[in-house]
Order: C-alpha cells, then structure tokens, then sequence
C-alpha cells in the first residue's frame, strides 16, 4: 500500500511538473499561508511551479530563481487571456513592458560588464555579458538584494540567465552618472574608473550623441592607468564616437553604397553578383558544397559554395551566383565607389576616419560595422586592425 501512494505522489508531481502555470495578476510569494511576510514580488504573467495541492486557497510554488513560497490559488492559471483581471502591486518594482527598452515585464543592469550566469550559483557558466542600461526579462524579484534573479523571465533550462538582485533596477539616468563622475576626488581613480565604465556603456545603450562625452571621461581615466592598449582602444573608440555623432541619413548612405561591387582576384564584379562561369573561371571548383537552410527566401538559393575567399549562394540552373561573404586579403577587394577602395591594407582606424559616418556599431560586436541598406546591410570586419572580410545579410 505504501508503495502504491509513493507512485501516485510521484506521478501527481510529474504531471504538475509537465504543465506550465502562470500568475494572472501582480502577487508575492509569501512565506506561509496567510502570513504578511514574503520573499519576492511575482508579476503578471509570471510563471510558477506547483509543489503541492490545495491548502484553504493557498498553494506552495517554486519562482523561477528556485524561491519557493506560497501564494493564492486563485491567482495561479493554466494560461493568459486579456479578460485576466489583474490587481497591480504598486509596490513591485518590476517594470511593465511597453516603454522604449523592452516590450516585457523587465528591469535593467546598473553595473558595468555584469556576467549572466547559467545558474544561481557564482561559478556557474557565464552565458553572457551585459551592459549598464541593458533591459533584462525578469518576472519574479526576490526582496534580498544578495539573491539571484532569473534574468530570462521563464524555466527553460537551455537559456536561463541568473545574476543577483543588487545589479538590476530602473534604468540608471546618465545625467545623474556623469555629475557623480565629475564629483569625484581626481585621485579616486579605481571609483572614478566603475562610473566611466558604467557611462560608456549606458551611452551605448542612450544614442550616438551621448558617446563623445561618455568617452571623454573614460578617457581621463584611462589615462591615469597609462595602460597603453587600454589607450590605443579607447582612441579607436573616441574617433568611432565622433564618426558615429555626425551619422549621414539613410538616403546619403544608400547613394554611397549605390554602386558597390568587389574585386576577386583581378575580376571586377557588376555588383553582388557573379555568373556561375565567372566564378568557376576565377576559382575554380568549390572545395565545398552545402544546403543551407533559408526559411525567409532571402538568398539566390539553398545551395551554399565554400572557397578560402569567399562564400556564395548558388542558383545551377540560372548558372548565378550570388556573393555572400568575401575574405579581404592582397587579391580581394570591397569597392564601394570610385574613391572608396577597401583592401587588405585598409586598418580600423583609417576605415573609422573616412567612413564612421556611414556605419552602425555596437559595443557589443567590436571591430564589426555595419552599412544599412534599404533591405539589406554590409558587415564589415576587422581583425588585429586591419579589414578581413565583408559579408552581407538580408532582412527577413
């Protein structure tokens, strides 16, 4: 008999676990039934785990971040529908989606390169690195500023990201940033290096405009470390933010890439594409062939050729092909008019003085630019400083 309600509770709990549930209102999860003490505030449309079975209205749940508690059944939901009568916590300091950072329930990071971590645990795999002014999904906060908090906003174990609750809140005001900067005693370089750090990445996430000042401050500091490659990116950087300031429009730089081509190997392409005759003539057979999978119908077709110098799409009964990657090296060139000639020779520094005003970049992908298209756009890369390759994506 024992053994007969051990398998019925084993398979009562398999079956909660293999359902989701989710909050249909603002709530808490209270540390016991009844009581007016709580770990966290959950938000609307919150999902939770079920621990046991009713208690007078009230069930045991597990947060996403493994808190475990208790809150009203009546809240709890197989699914969301807009007749949800949600009852707003004006004291939960989750953010609504809806605002111009993040169409979620969300929070934002406060510190500077914050590692998101795969699990609640400090030496757990980093998944990824954020940024000051980063908006982050989190559906449940715990009230202890040293707890962890899932920051992909749900259960699944393949993607949740987890760091701690002290690091997230409102978006941080980079005014209010940079007059703590410029409080600080000029000797405090290692606080003074944290602001700047946090200043540079919340201009980032600001707009172009704000990078200049953010970097001119950095800058000092860095230069109190006199750490010379920590010097040399920080001008590369101070001479993309000036470039980027001073951003063209989009009509201006689809004129400068109106009649953009390459160069392989001597062979002056007419634009991104290339007869199948042309190609094999100048590179012979592909060394590989690949099927690649296209849902959006954005490429020539399926059929992918690999060489050391470039990828192509390839279109065998059109005998066309499409150029969708070009490795720059001494027989490659990327030629987006007459007097803009872009070869292996070509370093960072110089692509950023003469053509940071037709690109996009982002601190989170550096030495990688890219030139918008009206359906399409150009990314260039640059490796030890000089350009190694170019490769163009479709928008779906």
């Amino acid at each position: 008999m024992k053994k007969l309600y051990f398998l019925l509770f084993f398979c009562t709990v398999l079956l909660h676990s293999q359902q989701r549930y989710f909050l249909n209102s603002d709530t808490r999860l209270y540390t016991s039934p009844n009581s007016t003490s709580f770990l966290g505030y959950f938000k609307y449309g919150a999902e939770v785990r079920l621990l046991n079975e009713s208690q007078n209205g009230w069930r045991k749940v597990q947060a996403d971040n493994f808190n475990e508690g208790f809150i009203q059944e009546k809240y709890i939901a197989k699914s969301l529908n807009a007749k949800d009568v949600k009852v707003r916590d004006y004291e939960n300091p989750i953010l609504e989606g809806g605002d111009a950072y993040y169409g979620g329930n969300h929070l934002f990071v406060l510190a500077a390169g914050l590692k998101a971590r795969a699990l609640p645990d400090k030496n757990s795999k980093i998944r990824e690195i954020l940024f000051t002014g980063d908006p982050v999904a989190v559906n449940y906060i715990p009230v202890n500023p040293d707890e962890w908090v899932n920051i992909n906003g749900n259960f699944t174990e393949e993607y949740a990201k987890y760091t701690l609750r002290k690091f997230i809140g409102p978006r941080p005001d980079l005014n209010a940033l940079i007059k703590d900067f410029d409080k600080l005693d000029v000797n405090a370089v290692p606080e003074r290096k944290t602001v700047s750090e946090r200043i540079v990445e919340l201009a980032w996430n600001s707009n172009y405009n704000d990078l200049v000042p953010a970097y001119q401050r950095y800058y000092e500091v860095v230069k109190q470390i006199n750490a010379p490659k920590l010097i040399a990116d920080t001008e590369l950087n101070m001479a993309l933010a000036k470039a980027l300031s001073q951003h063209k429009l989009p009509e201006q730089i689809s004129a400068f890439m109106l009649k953009s081509h390459y160069s392989l190997k001597g062979f002056k392409t007419k634009s991104v594409y290339i007869s199948q005759a042309d190609l094999f003539k100048t590179f012979g057979n592909p060394p590989k062939k690949n099927q690649v999978g296209d849902e959006c119908g954005i490429y020539l077709s399926d059929l992918f050729y690999y060489y050391p110098d470039l990828e192509v799409s390839v279109d065998e009964k059109e005998k066309k092909a499409e150029i969708i990657k070009v490795f720059i090296n001494e027989n490659n060139k990327f030629i987006i008019n007459p007097n803009a000639v872009l070869d292996h020779t070509l370093s960072e520094k110089a692509f950023i003085e003469k053509y940071g005003t037709y690109i996009e970049a982002s601190l989170k992908a550096p030495h990688i630019y890219s030139i918008l298209m009206e359906d399409s756009q150009f990314r260039l890369e640059f490796k030890d400083g000089k350009f190694f390759s170019v490769e163009i994506f479709y928008y779906c």
